[in-house]
């Protein structure tokens, strides 16, 4: 089996790339030659890799065709961002391929109502990121319905693991909470710390791919979520944080309003974007298709992230 991993070399491919080789596929990697995988392993010895800048090629028109010349039986899609990125690469591949796959966000579900949110809930996107990606899951999977495209998406949460700062429990990226937790300093969190996030291990990612690929026949046509098992209110997971270096949480909260004056401005509007959202997404749907089950929980992805950037210097 051919697989082109379109931005294999970040988070998700970091994973995905090497468990395509040991799955006995020959793996060409398209990237831009700005970042290496987070971790190495021998695999990556065996993968071809091609240097493109897909935003200047959508633009001129040329990027779907490399693909398609690259001859795959399978692309998985890592990068696309706008729904014409995504019609430009189905149009080139459809009656070519055996599988597309498709990176979403469970953003595309917008603000949770009944939890845990399944695949099939109506969508209600806002901000620009989750309403692209609901037209992107909205195109590819009306094409395959319709017209036979044989396309997946996969939905990841707040995607982690050692390498990268993983969203933290006030919401945002500031990784002065986590040395506030691991100092049992005090540390404030909006409202009660009741709104959830929802982290997954890129492994787990990674894993809901393969395990696409690997049932093809039930997952084409179909979207799946790629969370951990559960979500985490902002004070579980702050507590669960202090535990971890042997604290107890030292807590206070504030109303959002007045909260967000307490940080800097793309820190307010990261959290007001992560608790805007709440999600708590379903897992049940990928085990029954696809028999795939997150390895890790919420907390595990992101206590693993944590002594990575303790382990690299990175938190003090």
């Amino acid at each position: 089996m051919r697989t082109v991993v379109i931005g294999g070399t970040g988070h998700i491919g970091t994973y995905l790339v090497p468990g395509l080789v040991r799955a006995g596929h020959e793996v060409v990697v398209i990237t831009r030659g700005t970042r290496t995988p987070y971790s190495s392993s021998g695999e990556w010895s065996q993968v071809e890799l091609v240097h493109a800048d897909r935003d200047s090629e959508d633009a001129a028109g040329t990027f779907a065709q490399r693909v398609a010349d690259l001859g795959p039986d399978v692309v998985v899609d890592l990068i696309s961002f706008t729904e014409d990125s995504a019609r430009q690469l189905a149009e080139a591949l459809n009656g070519t391929i055996q599988h597309l796959l498709h990176c979403g966000t469970i953003w595309v579900h917008g603000p949770s109502a009944q939890v845990p949110t399944r695949e099939d809930t109506p969508r209600r996107p806002f901000g620009e990121y989750g309403v692209r990606k609901a037209a992107i899951e909205t195109y590819l999977l009306d094409q395959a319905r319709r017209h036979g495209l044989p396309a997946t998406v996969i939905h990841p949460g707040h995607i982690s693991g050692p390498g990268w700062a993983p969203i933290n429990p006030a919401g945002h990226l500031d990784l002065s909470v986590f040395s506030k937790l691991a100092q049992g300093a005090e540390l404030t969190l909006p409202n009660f710390g009741l709104e959830t996030i929802q982290h997954v291990h890129a492994a787990d990612v990674a894993g809901i791919f393969l395990a696409a690929i690997a049932n093809r026949s039930v997952a084409v046509g179909e979207s799946f979520h790629a969370v951990a098992e559960g979500a985490m209110t902002l004070r579980g997971y702050a507590e669960g944080v202090a535990a971890h270096f042997g604290q107890e949480a030292n807590l206070a909260f504030l109303p959002f309003e007045q909260w967000k004056a307490t940080v800097d401005e793309r820190s307010a509007q990261a959290t007001y974007d992560h608790i805007a959202h709440s999600p708590h997404c379903s897992m049940d749907k990928a085990a029954r298709l696809l028999g795939f089950r997150p390895r890790y929980s919420a907390l595990e992805t992101t206590l693993e992230a944590i002594d990575w950037l303790v382990a690299n210097g990175k938190l003090s």
